[in-house]
Order: structure tokens, then C-alpha cells, then sequence
């Protein structure tokens, strides 16, 4: 059989997932990305409030790399989910919701990197790591990590 025979009857071997599964999966998977938006966003404003007394739109624009147009719809969508107040031309604040998922995501990073730099990985890159990781490690596997830690100090 030559190599483009092969390689033809390989692609015709795969399935077709079926629409309902395939939009399912989408939709999935854009939760999941709104889901992480929000935990940094609420991050960002902890962070800047923090070391600044204040988050505001050019700040958190100039954090996260986007445009200030993306801050604010992105800002009008936490304020419907009840994690910041806002009005124009203000400060951003986080909501009680909004400290409380601000205060997990922070432990679970710090975890993370705390997590991959004693594995041996240098703290600057367990650091960018640790931004994509964060969102998806499970509680379980957190709960691990928070062990393993705490046995080797």
C-alpha cells in the first residue's frame, strides 16, 4: 500500500462525532474559558486594588494585555454574575463573591507554583505555568499537591 493509501484510509477510519455531542463540547469549553476570564479578572483587581488602593479600567487593560473595550464588556459580564461593582469613570470593586473567588484563585496559584518549583522547575516558569494550570487542576488533585507540600516543609 503506498503512503498516500494509507494515510487516505486513516483519514476515513475516524469518526464523525455527532452534532449534538460536538456543540455540547464547544459550549463546554467556552464556559471553561469564561470561568478562567473571571478568576483573572477578579485576580487582577485583588492585585491591583492591593498595591495600588484602587483597580481601574487602564489598569487592569495594561495587567491582562487587552483593550480597554474588552476590560469593560468583560467587567459588565462580572457585574451580572454579582463578583465586582462598577460605574463609569470609578474604580473597580470586588463584590464579597468577588473577594472570595479572588482569594481561592490566589491560593490555588500560589499553590501551583509552589507545587512545580519543588519539582525543580525555576520559579519564573512555574509562574506562567501556574497561569494556565490553575484553572484546570482538580480540588483533588490541589488537595494533593497542598500535601505533598506540607510533608517536605
Amino acid at each position: 500500500m503506498t503512503r498516500s493509501a494509507r494515510k487516505s484510509s486513516a483519514v476515513h477510519k475516524l469518526e464523525v462525532r455527532p452534532a449534538s455531542q460536538q456543540a455540547e463540547n464547544l459550549r463546554r469549553s467556552r464556559r471553561d474559558r469564561a470561568v478562567e476570564t473571571a478568576q483573572d479578572y477578579v485576580e487582577a483587581i485583588a492585585d491591583l486594588s492591593a498595591s495600588l488602593g484602587e483597580a481601574r479600567v487602564v489598569d487592569l487593560a495594561r495587567r491582562l494585555g487587552v483593550t480597554h473595550v474588552t476590560v469593560n464588556r468583560t467587567l459588565a459580564r462580572l457585574k451580572r454574575a454579582g463578583f465586582v461593582n462598577t460605574k463609569p469613570y470609578r474604580a473597580i470593586f470586588l463584590t464579597d463573591a468577588g473577594n472570595r473567588l479572588a482569594d481561592e484563585c490566589k491560593r490555588r496559584h500560589e499553590t501551583v507554583v509552589a507545587f512545580l518549583h519543588s519539582l525543580g522547575v525555576p520559579v519564573k516558569t512555574a509562574e506562567m505555568d501556574a497561569e494556565g494550570i490553575e484553572h484546570h487542576v482538580s480540588p483533588e488533585t490541589l488537595s494533593a499537591f497542598e500535601r505533598l507540600l506540607k510533608r517536605r516543609s
